[in-house]
């Protein structure tokens, strides 16, 4: 899947991995992977920066750590981030039911 395939989603995304936990950034790109069976395969220059805006819209807290000798970020959710998540839940059920009505071939029966 292409990474512009989910502009728009990426933000619920990403509070959706970070929903089970704390995760420093290639792990949240792991979760992400993991989770959709290997279709989102994002790019660091995709994910960190909206790591980036979801930390300054404080829907994330961040801290450094050094693992191994290596500096990295750690993100958690907010109470903020939760709140998101959830209207992020409820958006996304209405627009797949949108979608689904309009691309459903003429006569077929809703599921």
């Amino acid at each position: 899947m292409r990474p512009d395939s989910v502009r728009g989603h990426l933000d619920g995304l990403i509070l959706s991995v970070l929903e089970g936990g704390p995760l420093h950034g290639y792990a949240i790109i792991e979760a992400l992977q993991a989770r959709s069976g290997g279709a989102l395969d994002l790019p660091t220059g995709t994910v960190y920066p909206a790591l980036r805006r979801l930390e300054r819209a404080a829907l994330l807290s961040g801290s450094w750590s050094t693992v191994g000798g290596r500096e990295r970020r750690t993100y958690t959710l907010t109470r903020a981030g939760r709140h998101a998540l959830a209207r992020q839940r409820d958006e996304w059920t209405e627009f797949a039911a949108v979608v689904e009505a309009v691309l459903r071939p003429r006569g077929a029966v809703a599921s």
